[in-house]
């Protein structure tokens, strides 16, 4: 066995020790993040809500992983129920949601959040309220007197501090509030209910002895008919698609696999040391453009074409008239004279003067003399400067 598989021995050897102690000395952390995904079984997920929604609404929850705006492009339904739970949604779904609302559909939404310009069409606004240590949900209707949720984990503080005089508050934080964190908002043939506090639904809280009545009381408000809850706009984060999704969800397989690229990269890493040849010195391609130039001028001189030189410098510099100043060059008489005076801002006595070198130029049977060429090249430079 020679160095290298020995290195790469101990290596190994080292990096499995170490993993093997994290994995002893790991605790369980609980994620207190408010994710409220369908699919979570943290605090603050909807796990228990999703499986017991059914239920709570008669079998007749019919779930969409489509935006409101989405989903009623394609579906137009007899008035139903419709449910929302923390979503930002985007003017054009609300617009969609009260487009049903007004047909004559309710909406529940428990959210943390509301759009505003649809709050201040509707009469609302929402503010923070100061909760104390130990305070409870409670509800409006006598009936439910003595159903109550107690928040003591992260509550979002939210209530409705504005509301109009045609809006049934129905439920508050404590009993001789003004604050109300639920709400009732006639909108056509319709009803919109907006609960402030969305924790109500989450695992933590549904768990809790006697809270369950709670939530059934609040939801006793939704007529008994089909209920669409657009499920997918509480997905915060899209299920992973990879094909190592399986292997990434367990720890074992993931510390598995890290090491195995983390191996890979050390064997690539030390071999790439011991065998990388010498890289040869490869001369950068000169530019021989300005060389090319000077040697076609060179030979116009020596050959005394003063004319086709002229020609030439002419052709090029009424192209770029063309291109650049969008003015047509097909007639070289007094109104070219005048737009290129007026976007070029130069006079129209060197322009007139240019104008005339360019045509004696474009005449096969004009003479003209090494003067006159570089009269030319000075005057169209300075125009087109």
């Amino acid at each position: 066995m020679n160095k290298t598989f020995k290195l790469y021995g101990l290596i190994f050897i080292i990096v499995m020790a170490i993993l093997a102690l994290l994995e002893l000395s790991k605790t369980e952390v609980t994620d207190w993040r408010k994710n409220f995904d369908i699919n979570e079984k943290s605090p603050f997920g909807l796990f228990v809500f999703n499986k017991e929604v059914n239920q709570l609404l008669n079998d007749k929850v019919k779930r969409t992983d489509l935006s409101p705006y989405d989903f009623y492009k394609t579906q137009k339904l007899k008035p139903h129920n419709i449910l929302i739970i923390e979503s930002k949604l985007d003017s054009e779904s609300w617009n969609k949601i009260l487009k049903n609302v007004e047909a004559g559909s309710d909406a529940l939404v428990i959210s943390e959040y509301f759009n505003q310009v649809i709050a201040d069409s509707l009469g609302f606004s929402t503010t923070r309220i100061s909760y104390e240590e130990y305070n409870r949900l409670l509800l409006t209707d006598l009936k439910f007197a003595n159903d109550s949720l107690q928040l003591d984990k992260l509550p979002s503080g939210k209530g409705f501090d504005y509301v109009l005089e045609s809006t049934e508050i129905l439920g508050k934080e404590v009993t001789d509030s003004k604050m109300a964190n639920f709400i009732k908002i006639n909108h056509g043939k319709g009803h919109l209910y907006l609960h402030s506090e969305s924790l109500i639904v989450t695992n933590y809280y549904l768990l809790k002895p006697e809270n369950e009545k709670y939530v059934q009381d609040v939801f006793s408000y939704l007529p008994d008919r089909e209920t669409v809850w657009f499920s997918g706009a509480n997905k915060n984060v899209a299920e992973s698609r990879s094909p190592l999704r399986f292997i990434l969800a367990n720890p074992g397989l993931r510390y598995a696999w890290w090491l195995l690229l983390g191996g890979l990269l050390l064997f690539i890493i030390f071999n790439a040391k011991r065998k990388q040849r010498i890289v040869p010195i490869i001369e950068p391609k000169k530019n021989k453009s300005v060389e090319f130039v000077k040697s076609i001028g060179n030979l116009y001189l020596q050959e005394g074409d003063f004319h086709d030189m002229m020609a030439k410098k002419a052709q090029y510099f009424l192209n770029r008239v063309r291109i650049d100043l969008m003015i047509d060059t097909k007639d070289l008489d007094e109104k070219f004279i005048n737009l290129l005076h007026l976007k070029t801002g130069k006079s129209v006595e060197k322009i007139t003067e240019a104008t005339n070198l360019i045509k004696r130029g474009q005449d096969p049977y004009a003479r003209v003399m090494q003067e006159d060429l570089i009269k030319m090249n000075k005057l169209l430079d300075e125009i087109l400067l």
